[in-house]
């Protein structure tokens, strides 16, 4: 076993599944985060693992899309003008990177670590036990008029192009499918080769409860910041005094990595798409099951242990700005379109934070410039479709082994300078 110490600040999948590769390789890994793992971002997603998440929101439609955007009426998307003001440069390089060259490239990137993904995960839920959890029925973007599937001509060019297994359903085969669905989609896109989960959060608790029993330790501590010690080393503050040393560190903060990283002084180009959901009862004979994307409503619904979960689109705003329930009471209504949802089970919604970078790719890799300080954030919207490849990936180049995947795409160098 080596005795290179790791603390992986970040217990979300993206945290837990890069501290499971390095434990594999030999480390000394310890796992840090203020909350439990898996009880924040990672909570409150729609638990899909998707080969059709290769699709980034910066595409080239994304230009013809721009003058409805910008109205910010849309239920799928919807902006603070202030942040935009104060993020100009984030938001300037996110259009440019929209561009077919390098909207290829990026496409290219996710796909393979999707894949790799999806081969950990299978792995991993097996071994933690959480395999029940798992349904491999697919994912289906249904379209409540039938012309609206042409809109999605370059994400199918896109998928095809990858290998991504689909099938395009009329009205009558939606409903053989799901029968609980009202008849309002003329034409749906049937994702096979994905999966998706019935609680996100249980799936990555399980994942660390794995960690714990093979020697990993976890600890629950508000961190501060990093401080440099002799020989390369690092020393992890918490906000209450406490502090741990390690060899190396792993920033997977996902959303508050950008403000961590601050404190290094490093400026990471990172905006927040905040999200919203509800769990709602509906009756036995009116549920679903797979996830289904009302593409016109803007929300995903999807059947959890918790009840039926309404997904809302994106929130461009500041990390911590007041909740607006907006979206979220769109998406229900036009959810109460679709299905019988039965009532709202929480008092509150969930909120939740995206952090996105401009190229919509992560950032795995080393930090420029700082010996021994490595980075695993960025995922935008598929933290938890691909937080175990990127473990995979950052383990291998933390040992000194070749990557399972091109790392090239995801490297720190982008963006963050020495």
């Amino acid at each position: 076993m080596s005795n290179i110490s790791v603390a992986v600040l970040g217990a979300g999948m993206v945290g837990v599944a890069a501290a499971l590769a390095l434990q594999k390789k030999g480390f000394q890994v310890t796992l840090l985060d203020r909350r439990a793992p898996g009880e924040e971002t990672s909570y409150g997603n729609a638990g899909v693992i998707a080969r059709s998440s290769l699709m980034p929101f910066n595409n080239p439609s994304l230009f013809g899309n721009l003058p409805t955007l910008l109205k910010n009426q849309s239920a799928s998307f919807r902006y603070r003008p202030q942040f935009l003001l104060h993020n100009v440069g984030w938001a300037t390089k996110f259009l440019a990177n929209a561009r077919a060259s390098v909207f290829r490239e990026t496409t290219t990137a996710l796909d393979s670590l999707i894949r790799l993904s999806m081969s950990e995960h299978a792995q991993l839920l097996r071994a933690s036990g959480a395999a029940h959890r798992m349904r491999d029925n697919g994912y289906l973007m249904a379209y409540r008029q039938a012309a609206a599937l042409g809109g999605a001509a370059l994400a199918r060019e896109r998928m095809a192009h990858f290998g991504v297994s689909t099938e395009v359903l009329e009205r009558d085969h939606i409903r053989q499918l799901e029968p609980a669905l009202n008849p309002i989609f003329e034409r749906a896109l049937w994702i096979k080769d994905t999966w998706s989960v019935d609680n996100p959060g249980a799936v990555v608790k399980a994942y660390a409860e794995l960690f714990r029993k093979q020697g990993g330790q976890i600890l629950q501590a508000r961190l501060k910041t990093l401080e440099p010690l002799a020989g390369s080393r690092w020393r992890v503050v918490g906000d209450a005094g406490g502090a741990v040393e390690a060899d190396r560190v792993v920033v997977a903060l996902g959303p508050w990595s950008r403000n961590f990283m601050a404190t290094l002084g490093v400026h990471v180009p990172m905006a927040y798409e905040r999200g919203y959901h509800m769990h709602f009862a509906p009756p036995a004979a009116c549920n679903i099951s797979r996830p289904i994307y009302d593409t016109a409503g803007a929300y995903v619904m999807t059947p959890m242990e918790q009840g039926l979960r309404v997904s809302s689109g994106v929130e461009l705003t500041d990390l911590d700005a007041p909740p607006n329930p907006l979206q979220l009471d769109l998406a229900e209504a036009a959810a109460r379109q679709a299905i019988d949802m039965g009532e709202r089970l929480e008092p509150t919604p969930w909120l939740g934070r995206r952090p996105t970078l401009p190229d919509s790719r992560p950032i795995i890799g080393a930090m420029p410039g700082k010996r021994n300080l490595w980075l695993a954030f960025g995922h935008q919207h598929i933290g938890f479709s691909t937080g175990p490849g990127t473990g995979a990936i950052l383990a291998a180049l933390m040992n000194g082994e070749a990557p399972p995947v091109d790392a090239a795409p995801f490297r720190a160098e982008r963006f963050l300078k020495a």
